[in-house]
């Protein structure tokens, strides 16, 4: 194979692609993708990588800036994989990401909604309340580094502090990479995964999870004690599984998060996934039952549940909505949060929903209306195995627009469903993810 020739050379930006780099298509009929660039720009790019169809650059310099660039607010922006689009106007961002939508929808069955949604936005910055940071011990630095991997995923970002992570957290980085390096068992712990409700009496509403990979010893376990005593954190040890889990400090911490537009509560635990941006979740929330339009005499249906974060606040407006979940503990947790809050009309069921759901006894009952907010991968299966001419109206939430173009074309193309509206939400700034909702109507 040849050497790759990383001379710079001179583009002008054509786009921006999913992940957010600039577009360029070369005369040769390959795509170029350039790290750092925005569309309308004239940079000079220095290839990465070569492949196929595609070819891969950094920016090396902005010849001609497009108005939009603004300075990143972190130093540390372009080495560290956390963000993609700092130096990116906000307002574009998400415009940008509504692009990529639409994009999709239309390239997967010719989809176009009846109508764009206004992108919903909150805090684009300390908003990210759960992650994982990844933990190295560098012999050639002499020092562990915590932090999100760089662009280069091989390595961790040595960073001091990250903007988009909630203050308690980001500020802390630094002080949490120090901790690591006193342990005795610094180069056996992997990643420290971290997630945040709200403030509760002993703790300020922050777990840690140290993952290890060889027991601590009673000193490492003391500085871990001290550590989250020092700066309000619950110390939660892994050393296996999911399943393997457990406090260090305090005893027994309680984790919850409130959603007070509903009067509820969801506590969860230190692993569970819990949406990212909590300003975000509760306007999402809102927005997927204003598009079901959740009547009181509704029987709705709840797929890929999770601990009940829609369906908790649905019940406060309908007659009865069944939450489905995969995770059979999250489907306990969601049953205990219904209970916590004194709900009797939210039921919950734990079933594989890459199967065939026919048999299942709360399938025969019937539903007014469907709302699915499914992982990366989608709902295809799911969407096809539902007798969907049950539903008036269909509420899709996606973390992934290619999946979610693809499974709105089944609807549409293949089931006979209009797409009423569809739009984003920025759940992720800074990022080049996105979260989009579509909601479907029969005809």
């Amino acid at each position: 194979m040849a050497r790759l020739d990383k001379t710079p050379f001179e583009v002008v930006i054509d786009g921006m692609s999913h992940d957010g780099r600039g577009v360029v298509s070369l005369p040769d009929g390959k795509t170029l993708l350039v790290a750092g660039a925005l569309p309308g720009e004239r940079v000079m790019a220095a290839r990465t990588g070569r492949h196929r169809g595609v070819d891969e650059a950094r920016t090396v310099e902005v010849l001609q800036a497009a108005p939009e660039r603004v300075e990143p607010r972190c130093a540390h922006f372009g080495t560290c994989g956390g963000c993609a689009m700092q130096h990116y106007a906000g307002d574009r961002q998400i415009l940008t990401k509504q692009t990529v939508l639409l994009e999709n929808l239309r390239e997967s069955g010719g989809i176009v909604p009846g109508r764009v949604l206004e992108p919903l936005t909150d805090a684009t910055w300390g908003y990210r309340r759960k992650g994982r940071f990844s933990v190295r011990r560098v012999e050639k630095k002499g020092k562990t580094l915590v932090g999100f991997r760089e662009t280069d995923p091989r390595f961790v970002a040595d960073i001091a502090h990250c903007h988009t992570v909630i203050p308690e957290v980001g500020e802390k980085v630094e002080a949490l990479a120090a901790l690591v390096e006193s342990l005795q068992a610094r180069r056996e712990i992997p990643q420290i995964e971290f997630i945040a409700g709200d403030p509760m009496p002993d703790f300020n509403g922050v777990a840690l999870t140290v993952r290890h990979m060889a027991p601590l010893c009673d000193g490492d376990q003391a500085a871990l004690v001290a550590f989250g005593q020092q700066h309000g954190f619950a110390i939660f040890l892994q050393p296996g599984g999911v399943d393997s889990v457990h406090p260090l400090w305090p005893h027994d911490p309680r984790l919850a998060f409130r959603l007070p537009q509903w009067d509820l509560e969801f506590a969860f635990r230190p692993l569970d996934f819990i949406q990212v941006n909590a300003g975000l979740n509760g306007k999402m929330i809102q927005l997927a039952i204003d598009l079901l339009e959740a009547q009181p005499e509704d029987r709705v249906l709840d797929l890929f549940c999770g601990l009940g974060n829609f369906t908790l606040p649905l019940a406060r407006s309908v007659r009865e909505v069944v939450g489905v979940e995969g995770d059979a503990g999250l489907v306990q947790r969601a049953r205990d949060n219904a209970a916590r809050n004194g709900i009797a009309n939210a039921q919950f069921h734990a079933a594989d929903l890459s199967k065939d759901l026919s048999d299942q006894p709360w399938m025969g009952e019937g539903f007014d209306k469907l709302l699915l907010d499914p992982p990366r991968s989608g709902a295809d299966f799911v969407l096809a195995e539902l007798p969907l001419e049950q539903f008036k109206r269909i509420v899709y939430v996606s973390c992934h627009p290619a999946s979610l173009a693809r499974d709105a074309a089944y609807l549409v193309n293949e089931r006979g469903w209009t797409l009423r509206a569809a739009g984003v939400m920025d759940m992720f700034p800074h990022t080049a993810h996105v979260e989009s909702i579509a909601v479907f109507e029969k005809g």
